[in-house]
């Protein structure tokens, strides 16, 4: 095997998606080593224009190891040469709203027609059927259909919104998954298939504990509480530092006979009213606050490093700027440096998929719009420079 071989080497991607759910399946695709070329629209996707005059880090992470291609599809030149291309692809990724593909003329059934060995796939934020399809559909209001903003904060605060962008990155995986199995049932049927993923329906398994407190429950919603865990885990939350938070979890008696050691209250490891999680549950503010009269005494990093030396499940509470320079991230390549010419030093983080017998690809920063269109022509195509010449007089690309 070639050095440079990579699972999805010689499989060639058309990259339509735009925002966070499509970049990140190409994402994937391109760090696994398919040729994945973004097709952007004349000055390139609305993303790149969000922080103003630079473009955003959120592009910038999204569009590594990518080629860009600028085309025009209201021209119709630009929908034939956007033909071409899918006839030579293996995959068209697109999450344009419901039936926008067919209006312009390359929806499924046209381009299955075309290349009938095409892996075409299509995300939304509620399907392409159903009564909901044409919702207009953001991270934030999936995170409210899906059920996830209601058991995010607590009781006395209106719900809360989870940190990051999970509807748009779970879509983005699902699309991912969804084109790798496609690809792996074409290599037996030897023809292609629409994968259409949603946004609504990439969160709902997300939510396997509190379905599970729900039913436990008999139907009965668990009150909104970000310090308790939906299910039966106790001790469970964040505790207060004297700079800061730890986040402890005790899935096993063993991590509390830890805790009581450690927070100095040894006494406490054969109290039978605390030696089993659901007598602790019942008791869960009085735990709470053993613990945190302990961790409040020290800083942060002191209280975690003795959790961790005793093996109860721990973590510091970060903020990104620090998980932004992880030395375990950086050390083990899913961070890095890069110099930019527009953002100057930034990190931007590499494939979280590893294969054992691939080398990790060397990661290359995002592409200005169109900067590929002229090579990516040629090399798909076989267009000379005059054909290229007559599509930029058309406007095409």
């Amino acid at each position: 095997m070639s050095e440079h071989q990579q699972p999805l080497s010689g499989i060639r991607v058309v990259d339509l998606t735009q925002i966070y759910q499509g970049p990140y399946a190409a994402l994937l695709m391109a760090f696994s080593g398919a040729e994945v070329v973004k097709v952007e629209p004349p000055g390139g996707e609305r993303l790149r224009g969000a922080g103003g005059a630079k473009t955003p880090m959120s592009f910038a992470m999204l569009n590594s190891n990518k080629k860009s291609l600028t085309l025009n599809l209201k021209c119709e030149s630009g929908i034939a040469v956007l033909k071409q291309l899918v006839a030579q692809a293996d995959v068209l990724l697109e999450n344009f709203a419901p039936g926008v593909m067919d209006r312009l003329g390359v929806g499924w059934p046209v381009l299955q027609d075309l290349n009938p060995r095409l892996i075409y796939a299509t995300a939304t934020g509620y399907g392409l059927s159903g009564p909901d399809r044409d919702l207009l559909a953001m991270d934030h209001t999936i995170q409210a259909a899906s059920g996830v903003m209601s058991v995010t904060g607590d009781a006395d605060r209106p719900p809360g919104r989870a940190g990051g962008a999970p509807c748009d990155i779970m879509g983005g995986i699902h699309m991912y998954a969804g084109v790798m199995t496609a690809l792996l049932g074409r290599s037996s049927s030897g023809r292609g298939t629409r994968v259409e993923v949603s946004m609504l329906e990439s969160m709902y398994y997300t939510l396997c504990s509190e379905f599970t407190a729900l039913h436990a429950a008999g139907g009965v919603l668990p009150e909104r509480n970000s310090a308790r865990s939906p299910a039966a885990a106790a001790p469970y939350g964040r505790y207060r530092c004297s700079d800061g938070w730890i986040a402890i979890i005790c899935v096993a008696e063993i991590h509390w006979q830890s805790i009581v050691r450690v927070i100095g209250r040894a006494d406490l490891a054969n109290d039978e009213s605390l030696a089993r999680a659901p007598l602790r549950k019942a008791r869960e503010a009085q735990v709470n606050a053993l613990i945190e009269a302990w961790s409040g005494q020290l800083t942060r990093d002191q209280a975690y490093a003795q959790m961790r030396e005793a093996r109860v499940p721990v973590a510091p509470v970060r903020t990104i700027d620090e998980v932004r320079v992880d030395p375990h991230l950086h050390q083990r390549g899913m961070l890095e440096w890069i110099a930019h010419p527009q953002l100057g030093d930034i990190v931007l983080p590499a494939n979280p998929i590893r294969y054992a017998d691939y080398a990790a690809p060397q990661l290359s920063y995002y592409p200005e719009a169109g900067q590929h269109t002229d090579e990516v022509l040629g090399d798909w195509l076989g267009m000379d420079a005059q054909s290229i010449a007559t599509l930029r007089r058309e406007t095409a690309i």
